[in-house]
């Protein structure tokens, strides 16, 4: 029997099936689900119209459906074109959770050491060079299964699926489905690193900052371009800013602020930095302690000839004198 929440059911098997998606392709498929269910039954009351206010509250009801699993249908503007995009979101933090893909366990830790060295990149640069990636087969603390040659298939695998970006110039970066389905993942793991936009506070990899020292405040391109047609000074120092975004007075964020040599160094996280901490704080101690036995032997083997030779020293008239 047909009702009205099939339209939903409909839209969400749509939706799986897609990834990542437009906003007018979704409101498309929405249209096309409502008039699925009228073609079953032109009795079942489904309401639709065609205003923001109606998509909104949809959407509002497809993600109360979706709470007890943890999942959210989640929007996110390209970085690079300011469109809206929606994909359905893991909400849980674990990390095999966020990249449940059709990868296998080595080919998501490839993955997760792309991701990374992104979110490590110095000048919040937030890219890797090709160079760089495929360095990571056997760079990482955990050794992986992986030729270079393998690798460089699994890079194309992974921008064809929309995972990464690769630009003109070589480089990788996340691409928006990385940043809406690993979101969780990306702030739990690179709390320090990730930076949000001052605007709209969204993550943010590809944009402007501002080129006073110790300033934080960091834009999407789409966002400048909104906020400098209003005001004229930084909302954070009030520092002039230019006209565009080109223009001597913003520093960027992205694949544009890598320096030279940037990526001759790999970069390595706390956590695999404490990793290979105890052993050598093991061997530290050790040698620590066994050094602090010998010095103390030898400090009370000095004591003990200083005191004898003070005693040689001391007159008998003045110890007799103290007694």
């Amino acid at each position: 029997m047909v009702h009205a929440g099939d339209v939903q059911r409909l839209f969400l098997q749509a939706i799986f099936s897609r990834g990542i998606l437009s906003e007018n392709l979704a409101k498309v498929l929405w249209k096309k689900c409502v008039e699925a269910v009228k073609a079953a039954d032109e009795h079942v009351e489904v309401s639709y119209s065609n205003t923001e206010e109606a998509w909104d509250e949809f959407i509002q009801g497809v993600n109360a459906s979706l709470n007890d699993l943890d999942f959210e249908f989640k929007s996110i503007q390209d970085e690079v074109d300011s469109k809206r995009l929606f994909a359905m979101v893991n909400r849980k933090d674990d990390e095999l959770a966020q990249v449940a893909t059709d990868y296998n366990a080595v080919e998501i830790m490839y993955f997760k050491a792309i991701v990374e060295q992104i979110m490590l990149a110095r000048n919040e640069s937030f890219s890797v060079s090709s160079l760089a990636a495929l360095r990571e087969v056997s760079a990482g603390k955990d050794k992986m299964n992986l030729t270079k040659s393998q690798a460089e298939v699994l890079l194309g695998s992974f921008v064809a699926n929309g995972w990464l970006l690769r630009s003109k110039r070589g480089r990788y970066s996340l691409s928006s489905r990385s940043l809406l389905e690993l979101l969780p993942y990306i702030k739990s793991t690179y709390s320090e690193e990730m930076i949000e936009c001052t605007i709209c506070h969204e993550v943010l990899t590809k944009g402007v900052a501002c080129k006073r020292d110790n300033c934080k405040a960091r834009m999407h391109y789409h966002c400048f371009k909104a906020y400098r047609r209003r005001k004229s000074a930084c909302p954070v120092c009030s520092l002039d800013w230019p006209q565009n975004v080109t223009d001597d007075g913003l520093l960027p964020v992205g694949e544009l602020a890598i320096r030279d040599g940037d990526d001759g160094i790999r970069q390595t996280s706390q956590t695999e930095t404490k990793s290979r901490q105890p052993q050598r704080s093991q061997a530290e101690k050790k040698g620590r302690s066994k050094k602090k036995n010998d010095d103390s032997e030898e400090e009370a083997d000095e004591k003990d000839e200083t005191e004898e030779e003070e005693a040689e020293a001391i007159p008998p008239r003045r110890r007799s004198t103290r007694q």
